[in-house]
């Protein structure tokens, strides 16, 4: 059994292209990690929420690149995702976005990017279920994983003890047993599986690598 869960990545600012990334993905995929950007975070723009969609039986998490989560809100309560997750830099509040998507029974996580120190976001980490540490560029594919900031992982278990912790970024072959063995319970893969000539081979080729229970 997986000690972590590997979850496929879908970034794309083409509706057609989301519905053929589904449906190569719909075979081997059982959770999904799904970005949207709304270009405020970022420059860059991705399909909207309200073009999504998704197989029965997937679960499905949302990034949101927004800095005005509040704008989406209502759109996302309807999609009924697993888990939404915002942005610790965005423009408002989180913690009654989080009352509201927990009120209609979602998971609400917080995305980390490389300049924020999990200290200084203590309180919307005892609120959030799932801590996303993001070593990407926001609404690309291809980020790098910086190892550095695997040590995040450890900082956010001690904040909150019971928290989900996922990875974003240049997750692959050659680094998933390390981010792994991190304490990192979710990967998400963007390029190294929505950009191989055989996604499913992709997918259960860096899956293996999460079953190691030894360090290499």
């Amino acid at each position: 059994m997986a000690i972590t869960t590997i979850a496929p990545t879908i970034l794309t600012e083409d509706p057609n292209e989301y519905n053929e990334i589904v449906k190569k993905y719909f075979n081997f995929a059982k959770r999904v990690h799904i970005d949207i950007s709304d270009g405020t975070l970022t420059d860059q723009k991705t399909i909207a929420e309200t073009a999504i969609w998704w197989p029965k039986g997937w679960t499905v998490d949302i990034h949101m690149i927004t800095a005005t989560p509040s704008v989406h809100l209502d759109n996302l309560i309807k999609l009924k995702p697993n888990l939404v997750i915002f942005h610790a830099e965005a423009n408002e509040d989180l913690l009654p976005i989080f009352k509201k998507l927990h009120e209609a029974n979602i998971k609400v996580g917080v995305a980390i990017i490389k300049s924020v120190y999990p200290g200084n976001i203590k309180n919307i980490l005892q609120e959030a279920d799932y801590a996303l540490i993001f070593s990407g560029t926001l609404g690309k594919y291809g980020g790098k994983a910086e190892p550095l900031l695997m040590e995040k992982a450890a900082l956010i278990r001690d904040i909150k003890p019971s928290i989900e912790i996922g990875w974003d970024g240049g997750a692959n072959e050659e680094n998933t047993h390390l981010i792994t063995h991190a304490g990192v319970d979710v990967i998400n893969v963007g390029s190294a599986i929505a950009k191989a000539p055989d996604a499913a081979a992709a997918f259960n080729k860096i899956n293996k690598l999460t079953e190691k229970e030894e360090v290499v």
